[in-house]
Formats: C-alpha cells, structure tokens, sequence
C-alpha cells in the first residue's frame, strides 16, 4: 500500500480532503516521530518535514516528494534531498496575508509609539511620549518581492506610500515603484523610511545586512525583518539601534531562537518584537492544502512533476 506522511497535527476534516483524492493510499498523520517512526521507510510523500526525519532519510529509499509545511528550506538537508532526486515543494504563498498585517503592525506600531503607551499603560503614566510621525507618504523598501512582498506592496500603496522592490531578477512588479537588484542595495537604502526584509535565508542572502547598511539607512528609518535571523549581523543591528543610527526595529526573527535572556533587545525601547509568529493564522492548514498539497498531489497521481512552489536546488527557495 502507497503512504503518505504528514507531519502534523491535522484536523480529520483536512485529512479526508485529502483522503478522497488517495483513497487507496495510507495516510499517517502527527507530529510525534513515535507515529510516523515505522512506515518512513516506505513513504512515497511526506508533507511537514519534521527535523527528526532527516536522520531516517537514508531508510526513506521510497520516497519521491516533500511537501514543506512553511516557506524557508534552509533547515533542510538540501544537498541530500537534490543527490536522492527527491522533488521538494514549499508553503510559500500562505504567510502573504498574515505577515503583511505583522510588517504593517510593526511598521504603525513604531510610527504611531503603540509600543511607548503600551509600557506606560502598564506603568499607569500619563505621557505624550513625543508622538509626531505619520506612515503616509513616507518611502518603504522591501527586501524581497514575493508573495509576502508583493502583499506589503500592495497595502503600502493604500498608505500612499512610495514603494521599492529589491529581487534577484531586477523584474518589475504590480505596486512597486522603482525595482533594485542586490548589487544595487547600497543604493536602495537610504532612499528608505522603512527597509523591510522578507527575502529567504540563503547563500546569497546570509550575513547581507551589517554595519555599512546601517549606516546607510537613514537615522529616522525603521528597520522591520520577517525573513530570517541570519539574513542580518545581530550585533550590528543592536549597535546601530543603541547608536541611533537607525530609530528603531520591528524584529519577528532572530539569529538564536528563542532569544537569548543575555540580548539587549529585550529592554530596548525603539524595538518591537514578535517570538517567530508573523506568518501565524487561523487559516494556515487550510492554505498550505487546498492551494499547494491538493493541486500538486493530483499533478503527482497523474505522473507529472508537483511544480507548485518547486523548490530550486541552486538558488535555495
């Protein structure tokens, strides 16, 4: 009998759906290694890879597909996954809704001092804390123009803000105004308000943002990074933070997570931070089957490639 992983904890409503269009198939489902344990070995598809599956990966000798159950792969054994010729699709997509109201949360909250009233409601004082600035017509740079992106874009423009875009492929995109490339981010940011970062972790990606892009932004930018810790040199961002090189940082990521108790992020006044949980939702199980499991496991039955969000090897996303 065919199987089917899934490694996670899923409503009996989500796995029927997916049921019906495998009926002959055995699907184990849960998060638990105890559960999915003993049939890895002859998985054909496993959707939401557990870390611990990456030690059973060379008894997975059956396996021809990952369906990922978020959008980065940079915790994946990539290398491995290309050699066994294992096709490897993301969520990519199902965060575009959540982490743009995140960005923008962060993005007003820091504009608006929400974060300064937040502390003194706690402290029960009656201050102004010096509130002047305003989102409208200021200048936001994203990092990053995909399907979290391409949304940021979109709502920036309800704001009137002035967008622009920095991608890999220079391509120009629906709300963005002026699109860079990544040898061109110097360039970009200070132009820049807001430098918001939703690229993925990569090579090309690692270790970007440091100490000469800080000093760079402007000293009343914001900067809001959604996309990976690693994307930024930590220490540099704090030094520009406790410097005013930058005015403050709206963080849902970090290079050690959880975040150390020893980092003075935690007791920063222009920081806002989130534990990892911007692409949270009420519909996320929903998203990731209905618009990519679903729609690539009827390609696969059919005997074509899953090619929703097919990961590239090279590039890493």
């Amino acid at each position: 009998m065919r199987k089917l992983i899934i490694g996670q904890n899923l409503q009996d409503t989500y796995v029927n759906q997916i049921q019906e269009v495998i009926p002959d198939w055995k699907i184990i489902v849960g998060r638990d290694s105890a559960i999915w344990g003993k049939d890895i070995a002859g998985a054909e598809i496993i959707a939401g890879w557990r870390k611990e599956m990456t030690d059973h990966l060379a008894e997975a000798e059956d396996l021809k597909w990952i369906q990922t159950w978020s959008a980065g792969v940079n915790n994946m054994p990539l290398k491995e996954l290309e050699k066994k010729t294992i096709a490897l699709t993301s969520a990519n997509g199902v965060h575009a809704y959540p982490i743009s109201e995140t960005i923008f949360a962060l993005m007003l909250g820091l504009t608006r001092n929400i974060h300064s009233y937040v502390r003194n409601q706690q402290a029960k004082t009656w201050h102004h804390a010096n509130l002047k600035l305003e989102i409208h017509h200021k200048t936001i740079g994203i990092l990053g123009i995909g399907a979290i992106g391409k949304e940021t874009a979109k709502i920036a423009k309800a704001f009137n803000m002035k967008v622009l875009g920095l991608r890999h492929s220079g391509k120009k995109a629906e709300f963005v105004d002026e699109m860079y490339t990544p040898d061109q981010l110097n360039e970009m940011l200070p132009e820049c308000d807001y430098v918001v970062i939703t690229l993925p972790l990569t090579k090309d990606t690692h270790r970007m943002i440091g100490k000469e892009q800080f000093s760079l932004m402007k000293n009343s930018a914001f900067f809001i990074n959604i996309g990976r810790g690693d994307i930024v040199v930590e220490k540099d961002m704090i030094a520009a933070l406790q410097s005013g090189e930058i005015a403050g940082a709206g963080l849902d990521v970090f290079e050690n997570e959880p975040l150390e108790n020893s980092s003075p992020l935690w007791n920063m006044e222009n920081v806002i931070m989130t534990p990892h949980t911007a692409g949270s939702t009420e519909y996320y199980d929903e998203r990731v089957i209905g618009e990519i499991l679903l729609p690539n496991l009827k390609k696969y039955l059919a005997g074509e490639e899953p090619d929703v969000n097919r990961v590239d090897f090279e590039k890493g996303y």
